[in-house]
């Protein structure tokens, strides 16, 4: 065998070792895999939402590649900051219209820790039910090192990527990837799915109730490695019946979540609360409506941020909006945030 591979002197000839060279780089390069993540997962009504990365905790090799799938109709984003960086908001002046790095970084990016990397928003069209063409987005990574990434859009949804060097063994391989992202999944959709009934604040929804739960919500850590919110993407009792002169007061209940309640024409950035929207003094809002046909958005309710180790306290949210109705009729609101997912509203007054 040895005469018939290397001839009668027993060696290699040069050129079967340039041969033998180049068969061992390409081996190498074979080596490098590409692995199967989601980003957030949504019930068939697109009402609960699991706003999490699917799993959250990935032990890859040096030069492998992580691509995440995002088959959801909320907006996410894929993001890897520097250590140290400080997380920019998800929007910058202009609503929808997100800032990382700053900017986007091209599918396929490369990250160290050096530079930053993010996906920008990506998320399914509004009019697409299938997730077959979900846009996907991917990560590469040369390094070896233990790598944090979030979503921008999302406080509380974090994950870590550890790469290791190629001379040490993985632990796991993509089919328990695959099957922990489909046990998480289930169980993040399905606490979202019964958080509705934790009803609403007041008198627990009792008939007489004027109170309504814009979005309820919980964060969870089903493994080592970063934060999962289960949330349900709804106003619970959407529908609501008062007298003229009476008061409906919306309570988010969402522990990470932005939502807004908006009469009338949806504001181009709903952030801010209209015109005709003014502070309680107790840290709400409130408004006043007559008609239909009145415009009226609550900005963004939002719990205040959790509180961290030598950074300045946070403030309190602003999670209360009350609005008076003095005609009858009937009133249809939506979240301007999350009217795609089907989180509409009524009151009608008699």
């Amino acid at each position: 065998m040895k005469e018939a591979l290397n001839g009668k002197s027993g060696l290699l000839p040069s050129s079967a070792v340039v041969i033998l060279l180049m068969a061992g780089a390409v081996t190498s390069a074979v080596q490098a895999g590409e692995w199967k993540a989601i980003a957030g997962a949504e019930s068939p009504g697109r009402g609960s939402q699991a706003l999490a990365f699917l799993p959250n905790e990935f032990w890859v090799h040096a030069g492998d590649s992580i691509r995440w799938t995002f088959p959801t109709h909320e907006r996410h984003t894929l993001t890897f900051l520097k250590p140290g960086q400080i997380r920019p908001p998800g929007f910058g002046p202009i609503f929808d219209v997100p800032v990382g790095c700053p900017g986007i970084t091209p599918d396929g990016s490369s990250f160290d820790g050096s530079t930053c990397v993010t996906s920008g928003i990506l998320r399914l069209d509004d009019n697409t039910k299938s997730t077959e063409n979900a846009p996907t987005y991917s990560v590469s990574f040369p390094a070896a090192g233990n790598f944090k990434f979030v979503d921008l859009l999302h406080a509380d949804m974090s994950g870590v990527v550890h790469v290791l060097n190629l001379s040490e063994t993985l632990p796991h391989d993509q089919d328990f990837y695959d099957r922990q992202a489909q046990g998480e999944q289930a169980l993040l959709l399905g606490d979202a799915s019964r958080l509705q009934g934790r009803g609403t604040p007041g008198d627990n929804g009792g008939a007489q109730s004027n109170d309504v739960a814009v979005g309820i919500g919980e964060v969870v850590a089903t493994t080592g490695a970063g934060l999962q919110t289960a949330s349900l993407m709804r106003f619970v009792r959407g529908t609501i019946v008062v007298r003229v002169g009476d008061t409906v007061e919306w309570t988010s209940l969402d522990p990470s979540i932005n939502h807004t309640v908006t009469f009338g024409t949806e504001p181009a950035d709903p952030r801010p609360p209209s015109a005709n929207v003014s502070p309680t003094s107790e840290g709400a809002r409130q408004a006043v409506i007559s008609s239909p046909a009145d415009n009226v958005n609550s900005g963004f309710l939002s719990p205040a941020p959790q509180d961290r180790a030598n950074l300045a306290q946070s403030p309190p949210g602003v999670t209360r909006f009350r609005v008076t109705f003095t005609s009858p009729g009937t009133f249809n609101y939506i979240c301007a945030i999350h009217d795609d997912l089907g989180m509409h509203g009524t009151v009608i007054v008699h």
